[in-house]
């Protein structure tokens, strides 16, 4: 959570920044304004309460890739690079672009945080480790499909808007830091696909898949499972099994060791 601490400062650095751009080129600096129109929503920014929550949820790392969809004044991109994660923002407006790369730079994260102006539906999203995003429904369910493309386990954190029929891995409401309408966090992890018939020691598995929740057989016993990127759980009877899958593996080692195999 940013403290008044941190706040003020960088509010004082981002007037100072503003003030030498306007005096550097003449122009009044961009401002946005909360319900400009853009390419496929209108701005509304993510509360900071919020961001952090989001970013909590995905459990964001010095590790990780972050793309945030729909950037805005970069923020969340911002934010995730002060955790020590490259991050990206994708904006399709270049003044928002402008603004960021200023706000960037005025937080000292211009090494870790960058922002390019491109369309969400033509980025290719296969290098992130997070994404993270503040659009539509109409708009997410347009995403969905190349998201569930993504290599299993990519973390994917909305605020508000949900996915449709995929529902959350997790949903979190914040209640310290937001006051407005846009204070829930919705977070899904991308399922492996595993749908079809495996062949076991125990008989065939044979899977249904509806994103991440799984039901079908275990030779002559009924399976219901889920999946949590590449880790998979399923219940048989009173059996309880975990493994993990690796494209057309399944190495199970709880209630004991079995490898399931499914035909290329």
């Amino acid at each position: 959570m940013i403290t008044r601490r941190v706040i003020a400062p960088l509010v004082v650095t981002l007037m100072v920044a503003a003030t030498a751009f306007a005096q550097t080129t003449g122009q009044k600096p961009f401002e946005p304004q909360v319900g400009q129109a853009g390419k496929d929503v209108v701005w509304v920014p993510t509360p900071q309460a919020v961001v952090d929550k989001m970013l909590d949820m995905a459990k964001v790392t010095k590790t990780d890739f972050v793309m945030d969809l729909g950037s805005g004044d970069g923020r969340t991109v911002i934010t995730a690079a002060k955790r020590g994660a490259r991050s990206m923002g994708i904006e399709y407006n270049p003044d928002m672009v402008e603004l960021s790369n200023r706000n960037a730079k005025a937080a000292g994260v211009t090494d870790r945080a960058t922002f390019v102006k491109a369309d969400l539906f033509e980025t290719d999203l296969s290098k992130a480790d997070v994404i993270t995003m503040f659009l539509l429904p109409s708009i997410n369910l347009k995403l969905r499909p190349k998201i569930l493309d993504l290599k299993p386990g990519t973390r994917i954190v909305s605020n508000t808007f949900t996915m449709e029929d995929w529902q959350a891995d997790e949903t979190a409401t914040v209640t310290d830091g937001c006051s407005s309408s846009w204070c829930t966090a919705l977070f899904w992890i991308v399922p492996a696909k595993v749908a079809g018939t495996w062949s076991t020691p125990s008989g065939a598995l044979t899977l249904t898949q509806n994103f991440q929740m799984l039901s079908g057989t275990l030779g002559s016993q009924a399976v219901q499972g889920r999946l949590r990127g590449n880790e998979i759980t399923l219940q048989a009877g009173s059996q309880k099994w975990t493994g993990t899958v690796n494209g057309n593996s399944i190495v199970f080692t709880s209630p004991s060791a079995m490898t399931a195999t499914r035909g290329k």
